[in-house]
């Protein structure tokens, strides 16, 4: 359902200013963002019943680097 909403409210072929074909996909990562804070308790993830955690990639595929650094409380 969020992809799809994405790609009607941000379509793959726009009319862009940004010329190199991943115009959209820098505007979707804009509108989602590209860092997450979750808070983890007893080795396990604290997410809520219908929570959930994921990966978008619109302009790939490619490989990617994820980054996870550990904040004590």
């Amino acid at each position: 359902d969020i992809s799809e909403q994405l790609n009607r409210m941000i379509p793959q072929r726009g009319d862009y200013r940004h010329l190199e074909g991943n115009a959209p996909a820098h505007i979707k990562a804009s509108v989602v963002g590209n860092s997450q804070m979750l808070m983890i308790e007893r080795g396990r993830l604290l997410l809520g019943t219908w929570q959930g955690l994921f990966f978008c990639e619109f302009d790939g595929p490619r490989q990617r680097t994820v980054l996870v650094k550990l904040i004590e409380d």
